[in-house]
């Protein structure tokens, strides 16, 4: 993050409080950004048994066994959201993942659902092919609850309701499709809503699951897949990209209010734009420079932002080079003759082409790349296409991760999503706001807390707690408490600690002895004389011994026993910060329809 410039942001900036993705070869969005970084290409070329369909196609020669997998696509855990097994397999793997992804990114920004306060949008592209082909429609010759029940697991159009009514949050709740562009679609539509007043945050996403999943393409000459399952951005022999599956969400929120709520911050949304090339386009389904430049330049000029300061430009490089080479020209049209110079990439070469959620999967390389300050190769790019006239524009293919030092002194990144049908986005971010200052941490005591649904999954959340600290040597304890204590759904399965540093939390979580109580929220013997009860539980009194190590650990061991706490009371006076702890170890299950 920034530390050295400071700036004021305008009304408008929109921050990135939450991130939450699955693509192939990753389960998290911190092993995409790593795969990202170390150039790392998730591509599966499968065998001719792990095939699941086409078995009369497999020895043409023009059949490309290449698969873009994405892992536990047929998996979820209901368990979580109080949803039957029954209800689970008839919900269609987009709604399946794209919950959970819900989830994941409200308690990667610190909040649990249960003590959110207002009102929360979810926006977001689904495809609307995937229904189809998971089961057939809901027959509507009756309208009992077996129909309705499949109705709402089936349709695209519940797939943000239902992510609303399971995670128990109110507000507005809009599934588009936008095709290819449908995530920056979403963003476009969240960060309106927010400014306009309507909703208090908002989750932006898409999710995209290919079926039949394991399979390969036939390759047609000039089409837009690969003639060998590799998508080779801007490269002279690029031929197309490989379809993948995958999911993205943003949680956002007014930029100023993220700050006052000390939330941890991503990166910005400055601006955003969409538009359409309608009759205008050269061939229907092609990029249209003049529109797609029309657009870029419309994200920037309502963010306020000068082309000179954009130095990453995430395309949307389809591996195809007319493609590629309208894109570039479009994009230099937009910028025009700046002094700077800008890197360009694509991550298509990572992982191919997810459809709904490629926008996703190019703002989330964007956004980790401005909160580390590292820009991500674009891996095979071996012979750049001398058709794009790469020295005339500002932009430079980005070839190996690099250190990002902006020629302007600020970093800000623009990221392009195309889609058939002529549909045009772009999105301008910004690296997130300088840290502000604060007192060092003091040893004072602290209660931080664990729960779950089972003794398992609490185990787990222990062992992932105890591997993020000593990942994050810099990480403050109060901080950690803060967004335990306040981020995360209260379970049935609890556990407490009293510490004074991160390195007694690190011990407790790793025994089973010390300063810490754990239970099921069984028979209650804490004593709990002395304190006060509040609307939202328990809470210390003031005064002295209000939070004395023994008055924490009792108020601990009421928490295990099963009695709620005010923990919003116990934090109350401090400028802990939200962090970005590990999210719920979901016990994934296989749910699948076999018979209709």
């Amino acid at each position: 993050m920034n530390e050295t410039i400071e700036r004021e942001y305008d009304q408008s900036d929109v921050a990135i409080i939450g991130i939450a993705c699955r693509y192939p070869g990753a389960r998290s969005k911190e092993q995409f950004w790593d795969n990202l970084v170390t150039g790392r290409e998730s591509i599966t070329f499968l065998d001719k048994h792990e095939i699941e369909v086409d078995q009369a196609l497999v020895n043409n020669p023009a059949y490309v066994r290449a698969c873009a997998t994405l892992d536990g696509y047929d998996e979820f855990d209901p368990s979580v959201f109080g949803i039957s097994d029954r209800m689970a397999t008839m919900m269609t793997p987009e709604h399946r993942i794209f919950l959970e992804s819900v989830w994941e990114v409200l308690e990667d920004a610190g909040y649990d659902p249960d003590r959110v306060r207002g009102e929360v949008g979810i926006y977001a592209g689904g495809n609307p092919l995937t229904p189809a082909l998971y089961s057939s429609p809901p027959d509507w010759v009756s309208v009992g609850p077996e129909v309705m029940d499949r109705s709402n697991a089936w349709f695209p159009d519940t797939m943000t309701s239902n992510a609303l009514f399971y995670t128990g949050l109110t507000g507005e709740a809009v599934t588009l499709t936008a095709v290819c562009s449908g995530f920056h679609y979403s963003v476009h539509l969240a960060c309106q809503s927010l400014l306009l007043g309507q909703t208090d945050m908002a989750i932006a996403g898409g999710v995209m699951v290919r079926l039949p999943h394991r399979r390969g393409y036939l390759w047609e000459e000039g089409r837009i897949m690969s003639r060998d399952g590799h998508c080779r951005p801007f490269d002279a022999k690029g031929t197309g990209s490989r379809l993948a599956s995958g999911v993205a969400t943003f949680l956002l929120k007014p930029l100023q209010q993220a700050i006052a709520d000390r939330d941890h911050i991503y990166a910005t949304v400055k601006g955003s734009a969409t538009n359409n090339n309608g009759a205008s386009a050269v061939s229907y389904g092609f990029a249209q420079p003049e529109r797609l430049s029309a657009c870029i330049a419309n994200a920037m000029h309502v963010g306020g932002v000068a082309p000179d300061t954009v130095s990453m430009y995430e395309a949307n490089g389809f591996g195809l080079p007319i493609t590629d080479e309208l894109e570039v020209r479009a994009a230099h049209m937009a910028f025009g003759k700046q002094t700077g110079t800008c890197s360009i990439g694509s991550v298509k070469g990572n992982i191919g082409h997810a459809g709904v959620a490629a926008g996703g999967s190019g703002a989330v390389k964007a956004a980790f790349a401005l909160y580390h300050r590292t820009l991500a190769p674009t891996i095979n790019l071996t012979e750049i296409n001398e058709d794009i006239d790469f020295p005339s524009t500002p932009f430079v293919p980005q070839l190996e991760a690099a250190h990002w030092e902006p020629e302007s002194g600020i970093r800000r990144a623009g990221i392009t999503a195309l889609g058939g049908g002529g549909y045009n986005a772009h999105l301008v971010l910004e690296e997130p706001p300088a840290p502000s200052t604060r007192e060092p941490g003091t040893a004072a005591p602290r209660i931080a807390i664990l729960s779950a649904l089972d003794d398992r999954a609490l185990a787990r959340k222990r062992t992932e707690l105890r591997e993020w600290i000593d990942r994050h040597p810099d990480a403050r304890l109060d901080d950690i408490c803060f967004s335990l204590n306040l981020g995360r759904r209260i379970m049935a399965r609890r556990w407490a600690a009293v510490v004074r540093t991160k390195e007694e939390l690190a011990t407790a979580l790793s025994t089973a002895t010390g300063s810490l109580v754990a239970a099921d929220g069984g028979a209650r013997s804490a004593d709990v004389s002395g304190f006060q009860r509040t609307d939202d539980g328990l809470a210390p009194n003031t005064g002295a011994e209000a939070r004395s190590e023994q008055t924490l650990f009792r108020l601990a061991q009421a928490f295990v026993e099963g009695e709620r706490v005010d923990f919003a009371a116990l934090h109350e006076g401090e400028r802990s910060h939200r962090v970005p702890l590990p999210t719920y170890p979901f016990e994934r299950r296989r749910f699948w329809r076999t018979d209709w």
